[in-house]
């Protein structure tokens, strides 16, 4: 039977279809039969325990500049829908968590994917953390004086925002840097939260992988390669996806991390794997579907939608 599904989504008119994995979702469950709906977080409201928002029917296309149909606003309870898709794109700040929590009263009542209550609780640069020995030697903090003593053990260090997202001010700090004083500043005055610092992996210019989990079992991976004169592979700021497979550390990996992904309700996961090290659980907006397919690999699209499908007939 066709499900009626709500996309709580960034402004769906401004999003780059090519890469877009919520896009991907979007094509796949109209393909079904699914009835669509959208809306933005910002509209979100709850009145008297009762969660709504004005919400759009929706039809897309892959057609570029011209990728969707939006109907006339209605507000409508967001809990009579069979599935919502939780996918704005970070930061993850208190609006995010805002929304998480307005979406963990319709749950699981309605299936919302990922689970509110657990993208709240799984930060992505934190909730790896709890597997320190499939990482990298990872610092979090704001101290000066640590990172100073993590450098001295370390040499060559990457830091970053712990709320970041899409390879925003990620920079390699040398064992030896004159910009480490004014680059402490700048974090120091942008940041009110610690950041992340990690001992440098030589071998990214090799490629960051991305590996997508759907209910904790690795599907596809793209292997994304940093520009020249950069360290970022992410793909907004010129990285090359490039086919690859696992290797053997990788599917270790997958298989420590996955039973709790599938515990935790958190369906759809892509995480990120340099040189055997796990940096990263991207549990908010996860991407990478559109990328894999692109490349020959499987439509992860499609085994996401039969995961839902699957949990929804079980209930």
């Amino acid at each position: 039977m066709p499900l009626t599904v709500a996309v709580q989504m960034d402004p769906i008119e401004r999003i780059n279809i090519t890469g877009d994995s919520t896009f991907a979702l979007l094509l796949e469950a109209q393909a079904r039969g699914h009835h669509l709906s959208y809306y933005t977080p910002d509209r979100l409201s709850m009145r008297d325990g009762v969660v709504t928002a004005p919400v759009q029917s929706l039809r897309v296309q892959d057609v570029k500049g011209d990728h969707c149909a939006l109907g006339e606003p209605e507000r409508r309870d967001v809990g009579r829908f069979d599935v919502v898709l939780l996918r704005q794109d970070p930061p993850f700040d208190l609006a995010y968590i805002t929304s998480t929590h307005l979406l963990e009263r319709i749950h699981p009542r309605t299936l919302v994917v990922n689970d509110p209550a657990q993208v709240r609780n799984a930060p992505e640069k934190i909730f790896v953390t709890q597997f320190p020995d499939l990482m990298p030697a990872t610092l979090i903090t704001r101290d000066r004086d640590e990172i100073e003593a993590f450098r001295a053990e370390h040499g060559d260090v990457v830091m970053k925002p712990l709320y970041g997202n899409g390879g925003a001010a990620v920079f390699k700090v040398s064992v030896k840097d004159p910009n480490f004083g004014s680059l402490f500043d700048m974090f120091a005055a942008t940041f009110r939260e610690p950041w992340v610092v990690q001992r440098f992996l030589p071998k990214v210019v090799d490629g960051d992988k991305r590996i997508i989990l759907v209910d904790g079992e690795p599907l596809g991976a793209v292997n994304r390669v940093p520009a020249p004169n950069d360290i970022r592979s992410n793909m907004v700021r010129g990285g090359a996806a490039e086919t690859t497979q696992l290797s053997d550390r990788e599917r270790e990996i997958c298989s420590r991390i996955g039973p709790f992904l599938k515990q935790m309700g958190l369906l759809f996961v892509g995480i990120d794997v340099i040189d055997g090290n796990l940096t990263e659980i991207n549990v908010t907006s996860p991407t990478g579907v559109r990328a894999i397919k692109r490349l020959g690999g499987p439509d992860l699209a499609v085994s996401i939608w039969e995961c839902i499908e699957d949990k929804l007939g079980r209930r």
